[in-house]
């Protein structure tokens, strides 16, 4: 991803929406965050304009409605929403943020093992190198 795109929790439940099933319309958006979030159309249309003047989505001029496209893949946007994450909040420093978690017990056994294949496999790329 060339631009940094920053996104609010109301616009990443929209970009989750996008990421499972594109291309949506507005009033599609609208109904499968009704329940949960209780917005309007008006709502939802606000957030699209925004999000399309920050580059994370675009449309497409359908028969009847707008058709709605995400830009981002769900992978560049998780990474840099963690790099921004890990160097606002632990500096930079991925092993002060695992310590944290391990010290508040935030991880299972599930996912340490998890981690520790993650970690196993980097080593592995790290010496082919």
């Amino acid at each position: 991803m060339t631009k940094k795109v920053h996104l609010s929790d109301a616009e990443w439940r929209i970009m989750n929406l996008l990421w499972e099933q594109a291309p949506r319309t507005m009033m599609q958006i609208t109904n499968a965050l009704k329940a949960e979030t209780n917005w309007t159309k008006h709502t939802v249309i606000s957030f699209l304009k925004r999000m399309e003047e920050k580059g994370a989505l675009y449309h497409e001029e359908g028969e009847k409605a707008k058709l709605y496209f995400p830009s981002l893949n769900r992978e560049e946007a998780a990474l840099q929403e963690t790099e921004d994450f890990l160097g606002r909040v632990f500096r930079g420093r991925m092993g002060m943020m695992l310590n944290t978690m391990v010290r508040q017990q935030a991880l299972s056994k599930e996912e340490l093992q998890e981690l520790h294949k993650i970690l196993e496999q980097a080593e592995e790329d790290i010496n082919r190198r």
